[in-house]
């Protein structure tokens, strides 16, 4: 155990670590992927895939990217407040009544509809947005045949600055989709002559984590990096292409403390509804997180934690803020020892993607459902 994380489990039951190291080595990935004239949008939407927002945007800012990727005016007040200027883009919808906040602090705001287009050039607030292009994944977006149509609206309000344009990738995370996505890039390059024919030069952004690394030829003005920045591949498929050419370092560690120990016979039923019987005598240890926390109740009996370097399985069922776990082969851990929930811990290793496999889920769920009020530690 670490020096620091000796230090942080004193102070909490429960925390997560975030590898300053490990932010550093995947922006550079990724800025070296880039061409020089390619602008960088750090995601930090959704409080940093899990990472918490304030702390990675602060370190992305501090490494150079040159923009910021929220998911709301919330998000986007939260980092004006904690004093970051870089420029940043609300991803989501905004709604009207806070349009006046955007102006103040200079926040740009996706619009992809006629409503909110109309209601912004009706309020007179000078504010920056990025149309939003659906090329097919049909979400959100204008169509190729409305957007001469916008043009004309933001033409007639003085107000709008229009500051860029972009769309999103339905199938990128899949590097043989190059039928699929060069679609989607064929329409995004019409889209962007519509807007440049109509006398607006904006900033052209297409490609996320895995469009980036999958598909080069569309890093446009800018792309926007989320996943990968957090050290974890956009999906199996990139990752067995692409990791023997891109080391990416997952940069979050989920802790716990262990909070009790204790020997318990062989056929003694263990947790709700006595979900498990112990098929020998067993040392239980007891880890003071669950499903709260972001601890799945589907990894009951399934998963696995790591204690002194030893993988531990969970025994009977994950509660709200309790889990029990078989620390029988941890023959040295103590009460107050640390227990490693996901992050490695000696030559083991438990990953996000190692328990969403678990949960049948995605490792971005993973992470995003962890509980916002656990502790971050930047280290």
């Amino acid at each position: 155990m670490s020096d620091k994380t000796s230090e942080i489990s004193k102070k909490y039951r429960t925390w997560i670590e975030v590898s300053k190291l490990a932010i550093e080595q995947n922006y550079k990935i990724f800025r070296g992927l880039l061409s020089d004239k390619t602008k960088l949008l750090a995601v930090v939407k959704s409080n940093a895939y899990g990472h918490e927002l304030v702390g990675f945007a602060q370190c992305a800012s501090s490494l150079g990217a040159d923009w910021l990727g929220v998911d709301s005016i919330t998000e986007a007040k939260t980092l004006r407040t904690h004093g970051i200027k870089k420029p940043i883009l609300v991803l989501g919808y905004t709604l009207p009544a806070h349009f006046a906040f955007a102006e103040k602090f200079k926040i740009s705001l996706t619009v992809s509809n006629f409503e909110n287009l109309n209601a912004l050039a009706a309020t007179g607030k000078k504010i920056s947005i990025h149309i939003k292009a659906d090329t097919g994944m049909h979400r959100q977006g204008f169509f190729e045949n409305e957007l001469r149509q916008v043009c004309g609206i933001i033409k007639k309000s003085p107000n709008i600055a229009f500051e860029g344009i972009y769309t999103h990738f339905a199938s990128a995370k899949k590097p043989d989709s190059q039928n699929e996505t060069g679609k989607q890039i064929a329409k995004f390059q019409k889209s962007i002559s519509i807007a440049r024919s109509s006398g607006f030069a904006p900033l052209a952004h297409a490609s996320a984590t895995a469009g980036t690394v999958n598909f080069p030829q569309a890093h446009f003005d800018m792309v926007r990096i989320g996943i990968g920045l957090y050290g974890l591949w956009p999906s199996e498929e990139t990752e067995k292409k692409l990791a023997k050419k891109i080391n990416l370092r997952p940069a979050l560690s989920w802790k716990a403390v262990v909070s009790e120990l204790k020997w318990v016979e062989k056929g003694e039923k263990v947790g709700y509804d006595y979900s498990e019987t112990l098929r020998k005598k067993t040392r239980l240890g007891i880890i003071p997180i669950g499903y709260w926390h972001g601890y799945w109740r589907a990894f009951s009996k399934k998963s696995f934690v790591l204690i002194g370097g030893i993988r531990c399985k969970v025994v009977g069922r994950v509660a709200m803020d309790m889990i029990a776990v078989d620390a029988t082969l941890a023959a040295g851990a103590r009460v107050g020892d640390t227990a490693v929930l996901i992050g490695k811990q000696g030559k083991e290793e438990i990953t996000a993607g190692e328990l969403a496999k678990i949960a049948k889920t995605t490792h971005y769920e993973i992470v995003t459902r962890l509980n916002p009020l656990i502790k971050k530690e930047f280290i």
